[in-house]
């Protein structure tokens, strides 16, 4: 029967959809790159999307973020996301968690029933929690490096994170992961260099702050506020997205 998703089905066959539709992904952080990977997993018919983040929708998000509007701004991005995903498809099981995830929130979750977790938080101590919590799990995980400061969308790879080069956060990822002694780790980087971002006070969050009261992380907190555009971190949430319905479909080990 015709259906919304039978575009994909020509691709991925039906065994694959129903693979899609019984598997429960959760997506880690729904920025720049987040955002766009969560979006591809609805339209692309998984039945049960987890979404973490505890942010909300700043002005600044508009030029890069799926789901920043004039009208979303000040809201919740995880409210955000479920009512916008509820609209592709309200079958789709939606459970979202308004939170930072740190140790102390990372007891809140049980990665065993998940079927795959993506991470695209942008900090190094949840990046390797994350990972640390997937690997104990015994569940797949893939993490985005960095996608700030730069131009070249063609420039993303998928690797193993011991294969990246030229990234600074994959780097320092290297470094942490290894001193844990976790041997792999499926990543999407970037090997283009980053752009150091100029210095413009008149335009920037740490001398115009504009995030709501009581916004706990703000971008004055940061060394330095990055630079991004709309057509990078896109780019990598849909790879993210891509990987994800590949390993689950199994369509990614065909010949």
């Amino acid at each position: 029967m015709l259906n919304q998703y039978s575009r994909t089905q020509l691709i991925f066959g039906a065994e694959g959809m129903e693979r899609l539709r019984l598997s429960r992904v959760a997506v880690f952080g729904l920025g720049g790159v987040g955002g766009f990977t969560a979006e591809a997993l609805a339209r692309s018919g998984v039945g049960a999307l987890d979404l973490i983040d505890d942010d909300r929708v700043c002005l600044t998000n508009i030029n890069r973020q799926i789901y920043a509007t004039r009208k979303t701004v000040g809201q919740y991005k995880v409210r955000v996301a479920e009512e916008r995903i509820r609209e592709i498809d309200p079958d789709i099981c939606v459970r979202t968690y308004q939170t930072f995830y740190g140790p102390e929130t990372r007891g809140t979750f049980d990665f065993s029933g998940y079927d795959y977790v993506v991470d695209a938080i942008d900090t190094v101590t949840g990046k390797l929690m994350l990972v640390e919590q997937a690997q104990e799990a015994g569940t797949p995980i893939i993490s985005c490096m960095g996608a700030g400061n730069k131009t070249d969308p063609t420039a993303f790879e998928v690797a193993d994170i011991y294969e990246t080069s030229v990234c600074p956060l994959a780097r320092v990822m290297r470094r942490e992961l290894r001193r844990r002694g976790i041997r792999a780790l499926k990543v999407v980087y970037s090997r283009e260099v980053p752009i150091p971002p100029e210095e413009d006070l008149s335009i920037s969050c740490k001398a115009h702050c504009i995030c709501p009261p009581g916004t706990v992380r703000k971008c004055t907190q940061r060394r330095q506020v990055p630079g991004s555009n709309a057509f990078v971190p896109s780019v990598a949430g849909l790879i993210l997205a891509g990987e994800v319905i590949k390993d689950l479909t199994g369509f990614g080990g065909r010949k």
